[in-house]
Order: structure tokens, then sequence, then C-alpha cells
């Protein structure tokens, strides 16, 4: 698995995997994970790195938490654990765009499943630790310790963000520098949708 010394806006993705209303209430510190998920996905769009999610049989586990959803670009439906089993989900991923940043829920079922199909499908997937839950926290660990196991790439979010950043000189860089002082863990009631910026 190839692992580049950083990311770059050009070459990355964000894929959040079916953080859904009727999932979260059961994931550990699911406030807590839709706040810093949600802070990851704005800084994304400052950026200019698409931003796609998963929902998993909808129809019975409910759309995207709709404070995240404001700040996706496209939902691609599923119904297998690994979304890459998707008969048009490789369609669906932004050209020339192989560093795959994966987060969600849960950890250690459709989040590591999907990992683990793109990494087989070529792409260079990266287990986004801090915006990643389960039901138990031990469910968690188990996937992430898999994760590295097999060579996987792990990062936390404020790292993605600085790596894209490259240098305080982006236009982009106050913008980004608000999101990341800002508590983290702090519930996110109300948001105002984000705009999209055009400072990639």
């Amino acid at each position: 698995m190839p692992k580049p010394r950083v990311l770059a806006v050009h070459d990355s993705v964000v894929l959040m995997v079916d953080m859904q209303t009727g999932l979260l209430p059961a994931v550990a510190n699911s406030e807590k994970l839709i706040s810093r998920t949600h802070r990851l996905l704005s800084g994304a769009r400052a950026l200019g790195v698409p931003v796609l999610a998963t929902e998993h049989c909808s129809e019975k586990i409910g759309n995207t938490d709709p404070r995240l959803a404001l700040v996706t670009d496209l939902v691609i439906e599923k119904v297998y654990f690994d979304a890459t089993r998707e008969l048009d989900f490789q369609r669906q991923l932004p050209v020339g765009r192989p560093n795959i940043l994966v987060l969600g829920a849960e950890a250690h079922v459709c989040v590591l499943q999907t990992a683990l199909g793109l990494a087989s499908a070529g792409y260079t997937p990266w287990l986004v630790t801090d915006c990643t839950g389960s039901r138990f926290d031990s469910d968690r660990d188990a996937a992430i310790q898999r994760w590295l196991a097999v060579g996987g790439n792990v990062l936390s979010s404020e790292m993605a963000l600085f790596e894209w950043l490259v240098s305080p000189a982006h236009p982009a860089f106050s913008e980004v520098l608000g999101l990341v002082k800002r508590d983290p863990d702090a519930p996110i009631e109300h948001v105002e949708p984000f705009p999209t910026s055009s400072s990639a």
C-alpha cells in the first residue's frame, strides 16, 4: 500500500461512511464524532477537497445526519458493507484523486471493509481515527489495529487539514485555522450551510 509523505488538496477526497440518523445514536460518543467530522468536512470544502458520503440501506437506517449533509457534495447509496462492491461506486469517485480519507461508522464493519476494498482497488485509503466510531470502543480499537496490521495509513483530522494547507500563505488559512481552534468536541446543534470555496 503506497504511502505518500503528505496529502495534497489536488489528490485527496473525503469519504464519509454511513453517518446516518438511525445509526449514530447507538455509536459511542456520537455527538463528539459528529462535531469532529463536521470540522474536517468544513475544512475540506474550504480547501476544495471533494466530500462524498455513503448511506447504507437508507430506507431502514435513515439519511446522513443533516448537520453533516450540509458539508457533503455527493451521497452514494449502498447495500454492501464494503462500498466498493457497489456496481457504480468507483465510477462516482473523482478522477485523479487516489488518496481517500475514510471515516464514519461503524469502524469495524463498513468503514474497515470499505477501506480494505479501496486498497484492493488500487487507491490509497487513509483512516481518519478521530472521525471514526463504533458502538463499542473495543470494536473501534480492533478495527484500527487490524488496519495498521495490513499496512494501512492512519491520520487525524487536524493532520489532514494542515497537510492540505501546506503553509500559512494559503488563501484559506485563516478560515481553516478558525475551524482548528474551535473545540472539536463542542456540539453543533445549529450550523449554517458552509459555502463552497474556490480557493483550492
